[in-house]
Protein backbone atom coordinates (compact mmCIF):
# COMPACT_ATOMS: atom_id res chain seq x y z
CA UNK A 1 0.00 0.00 0.00
CA UNK A 2 1.17 3.52 -0.72
CA UNK A 3 1.41 4.18 2.99
CA UNK A 4 3.63 1.47 3.79
CA UNK A 5 5.70 2.41 0.55
CA UNK A 6 5.62 6.07 1.46
CA UNK A 7 6.81 4.95 5.35
CA UNK A 8 9.44 3.11 3.79
CA UNK A 9 10.61 5.56 1.47
CA UNK A 10 11.12 8.53 4.97
CA UNK A 11 12.87 5.96 6.88
CA UNK A 12 15.25 5.49 3.61
CA UNK A 13 15.14 9.19 3.63
CA UNK A 14 16.19 10.11 7.34
CA UNK A 15 19.20 7.03 7.14
CA UNK A 16 20.31 9.36 4.28
CA UNK A 17 20.53 12.62 6.28
CA UNK A 18 22.13 10.56 8.97
CA UNK A 19 24.73 9.48 6.59
CA UNK A 20 25.43 12.53 5.88
CA UNK A 21 24.75 12.26 2.21
CA UNK A 22 22.80 15.14 -0.19
CA UNK A 23 20.92 14.93 -3.58
CA UNK A 24 23.95 17.07 -4.83
CA UNK A 25 26.38 13.77 -4.70
CA UNK A 26 23.98 12.20 -7.05
CA UNK A 27 25.49 11.78 -10.85
CA UNK A 28 23.44 13.50 -13.24
CA UNK A 29 22.45 10.01 -14.75
CA UNK A 30 20.56 8.82 -11.72
CA UNK A 31 18.78 12.50 -11.11
CA UNK A 32 17.51 11.83 -14.97
CA UNK A 33 16.55 8.14 -13.69
CA UNK A 34 14.57 9.89 -10.82
CA UNK A 35 12.98 12.48 -13.02
CA UNK A 36 11.80 9.81 -15.30
CA UNK A 37 10.06 7.61 -12.82
CA UNK A 38 7.61 10.77 -11.78
CA UNK A 39 3.64 9.71 -12.74
CA UNK A 40 1.49 12.17 -14.53
CA UNK A 41 -1.18 14.23 -12.54
CA UNK A 42 -3.55 11.94 -12.77
CA UNK A 43 -1.85 9.02 -11.52
CA UNK A 44 -0.57 10.40 -8.54
CA UNK A 45 -4.20 11.39 -7.70
CA UNK A 46 -5.41 7.88 -8.76
CA UNK A 47 -2.77 6.24 -7.43
CA UNK A 48 -2.23 7.65 -3.59
CA UNK A 49 -3.80 5.69 0.00
CA UNK A 50 -6.33 6.99 2.10
CA UNK A 51 -6.45 8.89 4.34
CA UNK A 52 -5.15 11.87 2.42
CA UNK A 53 -4.42 14.94 4.00
CA UNK A 54 -3.28 18.39 2.76
CA UNK A 55 -1.34 21.07 3.59
CA UNK A 56 -2.64 24.79 3.48
CA UNK A 57 1.32 26.84 3.29
CA UNK A 58 1.71 25.75 6.96
CA UNK A 59 3.00 22.35 8.43
CA UNK A 60 2.41 19.98 10.04
CA UNK A 61 4.62 21.27 13.74
CA UNK A 62 4.28 18.54 16.67
CA UNK A 63 6.88 16.26 14.85
CA UNK A 64 10.40 15.62 16.09
CA UNK A 65 11.54 14.97 12.17
CA UNK A 66 13.07 16.53 9.18
CA UNK A 67 11.07 18.85 7.91
CA UNK A 68 10.88 17.66 3.93
CA UNK A 69 9.38 14.08 5.94
CA UNK A 70 6.76 15.94 7.56
CA UNK A 71 6.14 17.60 4.39
CA UNK A 72 5.92 14.34 2.47
CA UNK A 73 3.26 12.78 5.02
CA UNK A 74 0.66 15.19 3.25
CA UNK A 75 -0.41 14.38 -0.43
CA UNK A 76 -1.24 17.57 -1.65
CA UNK A 77 0.42 21.03 -1.09
CA UNK A 78 -0.30 24.80 -1.96
CA UNK A 79 1.85 27.63 -0.82
CA UNK A 80 3.37 30.83 -2.42
CA UNK A 81 6.34 30.16 -4.66
CA UNK A 82 9.11 30.87 -1.63
CA UNK A 83 7.79 28.06 0.32
CA UNK A 84 8.80 25.84 -2.50
CA UNK A 85 12.25 27.81 -2.87
CA UNK A 86 10.73 29.69 -6.10
CA UNK A 87 12.04 33.24 -6.43
CA UNK A 88 9.91 35.86 -9.17
CA UNK A 89 12.23 37.71 -11.33
CA UNK A 90 10.87 41.05 -10.14
CA UNK A 91 11.45 42.89 -6.89
CA UNK A 92 7.68 43.83 -7.03
CA UNK A 93 5.82 40.55 -7.46
CA UNK A 94 3.43 41.83 -9.28
CA UNK A 95 5.31 42.42 -12.19
CA UNK A 96 7.13 39.29 -12.63
CA UNK A 97 6.61 36.77 -15.24
CA UNK A 98 8.81 34.13 -14.35
CA UNK A 99 11.17 32.85 -11.64
CA UNK A 100 15.02 33.76 -11.74
CA UNK A 101 17.06 30.95 -12.68
CA UNK A 102 18.89 30.11 -9.48
CA UNK A 103 15.45 29.46 -8.34
CA UNK A 104 13.98 27.13 -10.52
CA UNK A 105 16.79 25.18 -10.21
CA UNK A 106 16.60 25.16 -6.22
CA UNK A 107 12.81 24.52 -6.63
CA UNK A 108 13.24 21.12 -8.72
CA UNK A 109 15.49 19.57 -6.12
CA UNK A 110 12.60 20.59 -3.90
CA UNK A 111 10.30 19.08 -5.78
CA UNK A 112 12.48 15.67 -6.45
CA UNK A 113 13.22 14.88 -2.68
CA UNK A 114 9.31 15.28 -2.01
CA UNK A 115 8.51 13.28 -4.58
CA UNK A 116 11.29 10.64 -3.34
CA UNK A 117 9.17 10.91 -0.14
CA UNK A 118 6.14 10.62 -1.50
CA UNK A 119 5.58 10.00 -5.18
CA UNK A 120 1.99 10.89 -5.29
CA UNK A 121 2.52 14.04 -4.05
CA UNK A 122 0.82 17.29 -5.82
CA UNK A 123 2.35 20.86 -5.93
CA UNK A 124 0.52 24.12 -5.97
CA UNK A 125 1.35 27.59 -5.97
CA UNK A 126 -0.65 30.09 -5.18
CA UNK A 127 -0.79 33.39 -7.33
CA UNK A 128 -2.43 36.45 -6.29
CA UNK A 129 -5.35 37.99 -7.75
CA UNK A 130 -7.50 39.41 -5.11
CA UNK A 131 -5.19 41.42 -2.73
CA UNK A 132 -1.50 41.41 -2.49
CA UNK A 133 0.95 43.15 0.85
CA UNK A 134 2.09 46.66 -0.64
CA UNK A 135 5.29 45.46 -1.74
CA UNK A 136 3.90 43.94 -4.07
CA UNK A 137 3.16 46.58 -7.29
CA UNK A 138 4.59 49.66 -6.91
CA UNK A 139 2.98 52.56 -4.56
CA UNK A 140 0.77 54.40 -7.26
CA UNK A 141 0.25 51.24 -9.89
CA UNK A 142 -3.10 51.15 -11.51
CA UNK A 143 -3.21 47.74 -10.51
CA UNK A 144 -4.03 48.06 -7.04
CA UNK A 145 -8.14 48.99 -6.85
CA UNK A 146 -9.60 52.23 -5.55
CA UNK A 147 -13.02 53.38 -4.55
CA UNK A 148 -14.77 56.40 -6.00
CA UNK A 149 -12.55 58.63 -3.82
CA UNK A 150 -9.32 57.61 -5.13
CA UNK A 151 -8.54 55.59 -1.58
CA UNK A 152 -6.80 52.09 -1.80
CA UNK A 153 -9.13 49.37 -1.07
CA UNK A 154 -7.86 46.79 1.78
CA UNK A 155 -8.29 43.24 1.85
CA UNK A 156 -7.13 40.96 3.94
CA UNK A 157 -7.00 43.56 7.06
CA UNK A 158 -4.81 41.15 9.49
CA UNK A 159 -2.09 41.46 7.26
CA UNK A 160 -2.53 45.00 5.75
CA UNK A 161 -3.06 43.67 2.09
CA UNK A 162 -4.50 45.83 -1.01
CA UNK A 163 -6.96 44.79 -3.64
CA UNK A 164 -6.48 43.98 -6.85
CA UNK A 165 -8.13 45.70 -10.28
CA UNK A 166 -9.98 42.40 -10.96
CA UNK A 167 -11.59 43.61 -13.87
CA UNK A 168 -8.44 45.11 -15.60
CA UNK A 169 -7.82 42.67 -18.51
CA UNK A 170 -4.10 43.91 -18.63
CA UNK A 171 -3.74 42.80 -14.87
CA UNK A 172 -5.56 39.04 -16.16
CA UNK A 173 -3.32 38.98 -18.65
CA UNK A 174 -0.14 38.89 -16.00
CA UNK A 175 -2.21 36.64 -13.67
CA UNK A 176 -2.56 34.23 -16.27
CA UNK A 177 1.30 34.50 -17.52
CA UNK A 178 1.91 33.83 -13.51
CA UNK A 179 -0.12 30.91 -13.20
CA UNK A 180 1.68 29.59 -16.56
CA UNK A 181 5.15 30.02 -15.18
CA UNK A 182 4.55 27.85 -12.08
CA UNK A 183 3.31 25.36 -14.22
CA UNK A 184 6.36 25.60 -16.79
CA UNK A 185 9.21 25.71 -14.01
CA UNK A 186 8.21 21.95 -13.64
CA UNK A 187 7.84 22.57 -9.68
CA UNK A 188 4.41 23.07 -9.93
CA UNK A 189 1.36 20.71 -11.05
CA UNK A 190 -0.82 23.50 -10.91
CA UNK A 191 -2.15 27.13 -9.32
CA UNK A 192 -4.55 27.41 -6.45
CA UNK A 193 -6.35 30.87 -6.31
CA UNK A 194 -7.67 32.20 -2.99
CA UNK A 195 -10.97 34.02 -2.16
CA UNK A 196 -13.59 32.51 -4.63
CA UNK A 197 -16.65 33.97 -4.79
CA UNK A 198 -19.20 34.14 -7.62
CA UNK A 199 -21.11 36.72 -6.20
CA UNK A 200 -18.42 39.10 -6.16
CA UNK A 201 -17.21 40.29 -9.60
CA UNK A 202 -18.80 37.56 -11.09
CA UNK A 203 -17.59 38.36 -14.58
CA UNK A 204 -14.40 39.64 -14.18
CA UNK A 205 -13.79 36.43 -11.79
CA UNK A 206 -14.74 34.02 -14.36
CA UNK A 207 -12.71 35.88 -17.92
CA UNK A 208 -10.04 35.56 -14.78
CA UNK A 209 -10.39 31.88 -14.46
CA UNK A 210 -10.55 31.40 -18.40
CA UNK A 211 -7.47 33.04 -19.01
CA UNK A 212 -5.98 30.72 -16.22
CA UNK A 213 -6.76 27.52 -17.35
CA UNK A 214 -5.70 28.67 -21.03
CA UNK A 215 -2.28 29.67 -19.86
CA UNK A 216 -1.95 26.11 -17.26
CA UNK A 217 -3.25 23.90 -20.01
CA UNK A 218 -5.41 20.94 -19.85
CA UNK A 219 -3.70 19.24 -17.99
CA UNK A 220 -2.98 21.80 -15.42
CA UNK A 221 -4.91 21.80 -11.92
CA UNK A 222 -6.51 25.01 -10.85
CA UNK A 223 -7.81 24.63 -6.98
CA UNK A 224 -9.99 27.46 -5.93
CA UNK A 225 -10.55 28.47 -2.26
CA UNK A 226 -14.88 28.33 -1.82
CA UNK A 227 -14.78 27.57 2.04
CA UNK A 228 -18.49 25.76 1.76
CA UNK A 229 -19.85 27.67 -1.34
CA UNK A 230 -21.02 25.84 -5.07
CA UNK A 231 -19.25 27.85 -7.57
CA UNK A 232 -21.34 26.47 -10.44
CA UNK A 233 -19.96 29.19 -13.02
CA UNK A 234 -16.40 28.54 -12.66
CA UNK A 235 -17.06 24.45 -12.40
CA UNK A 236 -15.66 23.77 -15.86
CA UNK A 237 -12.26 24.87 -15.41
CA UNK A 238 -11.63 23.99 -11.56
CA UNK A 239 -10.09 20.48 -10.64
CA UNK A 240 -10.73 21.13 -6.81
CA UNK A 241 -12.15 23.16 -4.30
CA UNK A 242 -10.12 24.39 -0.81
CA UNK A 243 -12.69 23.83 1.52
CA UNK A 244 -11.62 26.24 4.49
CA UNK A 245 -14.33 25.45 6.22
CA UNK A 246 -14.56 28.22 9.22
CA UNK A 247 -17.94 27.77 9.92
CA UNK A 248 -18.08 24.08 11.47
CA UNK A 249 -20.04 24.19 14.48
CA UNK A 250 -23.66 23.64 14.03
CA UNK A 251 -25.78 20.97 12.18
CA UNK A 252 -26.38 23.80 9.60
CA UNK A 253 -22.38 24.39 9.23
CA UNK A 254 -21.86 20.39 8.82
CA UNK A 255 -24.95 19.82 6.29
CA UNK A 256 -23.71 22.74 4.28
CA UNK A 257 -20.26 21.42 3.84
CA UNK A 258 -21.58 17.93 3.23
CA UNK A 259 -23.53 18.69 0.31
CA UNK A 260 -21.06 21.08 -1.58
CA UNK A 261 -18.24 18.26 -1.25
CA UNK A 262 -20.72 16.24 -3.02
CA UNK A 263 -21.81 18.80 -5.43
CA UNK A 264 -17.72 19.66 -5.95
CA UNK A 265 -17.43 15.41 -6.44
CA UNK A 266 -19.38 15.30 -8.76
CA UNK A 267 -19.39 18.42 -10.77
CA UNK A 268 -15.64 19.68 -11.40
CA UNK A 269 -13.17 19.03 -13.72
CA UNK A 270 -10.72 15.61 -13.36
CA UNK A 271 -8.23 15.09 -11.85
CA UNK A 272 -10.52 16.25 -9.34
CA UNK A 273 -8.40 17.36 -5.98
CA UNK A 274 -10.92 18.69 -3.06
CA UNK A 275 -9.88 19.39 0.00
CA UNK A 276 -11.60 19.88 3.59
CA UNK A 277 -10.78 21.68 6.03
CA UNK A 278 -11.99 22.30 9.46
CA UNK A 279 -10.43 24.35 12.28
CA UNK A 280 -10.55 23.48 16.28
CA UNK A 281 -12.77 25.05 18.07
CA UNK A 282 -11.07 24.51 21.85
CA UNK A 283 -7.58 23.14 21.16
CA UNK A 284 -5.94 21.07 18.77
CA UNK A 285 -7.14 18.14 21.20
CA UNK A 286 -10.83 18.31 19.56
CA UNK A 287 -10.26 14.95 18.90
CA UNK A 288 -13.72 14.33 17.38
CA UNK A 289 -14.22 17.45 15.43
CA UNK A 290 -10.89 16.30 13.58
CA UNK A 291 -12.11 12.05 13.50
CA UNK A 292 -15.20 13.86 12.21
CA UNK A 293 -13.63 15.93 9.37
CA UNK A 294 -11.74 12.77 8.02
CA UNK A 295 -14.70 10.60 8.05
CA UNK A 296 -16.83 13.31 6.10
CA UNK A 297 -14.18 13.02 3.90
CA UNK A 298 -13.51 9.68 3.63
CA UNK A 299 -17.43 8.44 3.25
CA UNK A 300 -18.41 11.28 0.79
CA UNK A 301 -14.97 11.95 -1.44
CA UNK A 302 -12.11 10.75 -2.97
CA UNK A 303 -10.88 14.08 -1.77
CA UNK A 304 -7.78 15.47 1.12
CA UNK A 305 -8.86 16.19 4.77
CA UNK A 306 -6.86 18.58 6.71
CA UNK A 307 -7.90 20.02 10.76
CA UNK A 308 -5.86 23.12 11.80
CA UNK A 309 -5.54 25.88 13.75
CA UNK A 310 -8.25 28.64 13.40
CA UNK A 311 -6.58 31.88 11.36
CA UNK A 312 -8.30 33.77 15.10
CA UNK A 313 -4.70 32.69 16.61
CA UNK A 314 -1.67 35.13 16.21
CA UNK A 315 0.28 31.99 14.94
CA UNK A 316 1.19 31.67 11.56
CA UNK A 317 -2.44 30.16 9.80
CA UNK A 318 -3.24 26.60 8.87
CA UNK A 319 -0.83 24.84 11.12
CA UNK A 320 -1.58 22.22 12.47
CA UNK A 321 -0.64 18.40 14.32
CA UNK A 322 -0.20 15.03 12.29
CA UNK A 323 -2.67 12.80 14.13
CA UNK A 324 -2.08 8.90 14.17
CA UNK A 325 -5.40 8.48 13.20
CA UNK A 326 -4.14 9.42 9.32
CA UNK A 327 -1.52 6.69 9.39
CA UNK A 328 -3.93 3.84 8.90
CA UNK A 329 -3.29 2.24 5.97
CA UNK A 330 -6.96 1.79 4.17
CA UNK A 331 -6.25 1.60 1.26
CA UNK A 332 -8.39 2.25 -2.03
CA UNK A 333 -12.24 2.99 -1.36
CA UNK A 334 -14.11 -0.75 -2.50
CA UNK A 335 -17.31 0.90 -3.16
CA UNK A 336 -19.36 4.46 -3.02
CA UNK A 337 -20.21 5.70 0.83
CA UNK A 338 -23.59 5.53 1.75
CA UNK A 339 -26.27 6.29 4.20
CA UNK A 340 -26.94 4.23 7.00
CA UNK A 341 -30.02 3.16 8.66
CA UNK A 342 -29.25 5.06 11.54
CA UNK A 343 -28.37 7.95 9.89
CA UNK A 344 -24.79 7.45 9.90
CA UNK A 345 -22.52 7.37 6.64
CA UNK A 346 -20.52 4.73 6.16
CA UNK A 347 -17.58 3.79 3.49
CA UNK A 348 -15.92 0.31 3.26
CA UNK A 349 -11.87 0.75 1.90
CA UNK A 350 -9.48 -2.53 1.01
CA UNK A 351 -7.99 -2.06 4.70
CA UNK A 352 -11.11 -1.16 6.75
CA UNK A 353 -14.39 0.23 7.67
CA UNK A 354 -15.15 4.12 8.00
CA UNK A 355 -18.16 5.82 9.73
CA UNK A 356 -19.23 9.30 9.95
CA UNK A 357 -21.67 10.11 12.21
CA UNK A 358 -22.93 14.14 11.89
CA UNK A 359 -23.62 16.12 14.38
CA UNK A 360 -27.27 16.19 15.73
CA UNK A 361 -27.49 12.66 15.16
CA UNK A 362 -28.06 10.00 18.02
CA UNK A 363 -25.20 7.74 19.01
CA UNK A 364 -24.97 4.92 16.87
CA UNK A 365 -24.31 1.22 17.75
CA UNK A 366 -21.95 -0.03 14.79
CA UNK A 367 -22.20 -4.39 15.06
CA UNK A 368 -19.38 -6.25 12.57
CA UNK A 369 -19.80 -10.05 12.23
CA UNK A 370 -16.00 -10.45 13.93
CA UNK A 371 -14.19 -8.21 15.91
CA UNK A 372 -13.06 -5.28 14.79
CA UNK A 373 -10.62 -2.67 16.13
CA UNK A 374 -12.03 1.42 16.51
CA UNK A 375 -8.88 3.73 15.62
CA UNK A 376 -10.82 6.07 17.68
CA UNK A 377 -10.62 4.05 21.37
CA UNK A 378 -8.23 1.03 20.64
CA UNK A 379 -11.16 -1.45 21.39
CA UNK A 380 -11.34 -4.30 19.98
CA UNK A 381 -15.01 -6.11 19.73
CA UNK A 382 -17.61 -7.20 16.88
CA UNK A 383 -19.76 -3.91 19.09
CA UNK A 384 -18.92 0.08 18.92
CA UNK A 385 -20.21 3.06 19.80
CA UNK A 386 -20.38 6.46 17.59
CA UNK A 387 -21.25 9.67 19.25
CA UNK A 388 -22.52 12.32 16.68
CA UNK A 389 -19.86 15.00 15.54
CA UNK A 390 -17.71 11.98 15.43
CA UNK A 391 -16.42 9.08 13.17
CA UNK A 392 -14.05 6.50 13.09
CA UNK A 393 -12.00 3.82 11.43
CA UNK A 394 -12.22 0.17 11.91
CA UNK A 395 -9.73 -2.68 10.75
CA UNK A 396 -9.23 -6.22 11.52
CA UNK A 397 -7.29 -5.85 14.77
CA UNK A 398 -3.30 -7.15 14.05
Amino acid sequence: MMKRYRSIAIKVFILVVLAGLTGCQSSKREKKDITSTIKSVALRVSDRDFPSVFQAWNPADNLNEDTHVTLARHDLVFHSSHGFKLVWNNNHTGLADGFTSESLIEGLRFREKILELNPNMIILIEIRYRDAPPSWLPEEHHWWMRDSTGNLVYGWKEGGFIRLALDNQEFQERVAAQAAAAVKSGVADGVMLDWWNENEFAEARLSLLKKVREAVGEDGLIIVNSNDRKIPESAAYVNGLFMECYGSKNPDNWEKIRTTLLWAEANLRTPRINCLETWFDESRNDLYKMRATTTLTLTHSDGYCLFSDPNSLPAPDHLHNWYTFWDIPLGKPAGPGFKRGDGAFQRDYEGGNVIYNPVGNKPVLIKFSTSMKSIATGLISDEHQINDYDGDIFVIPD
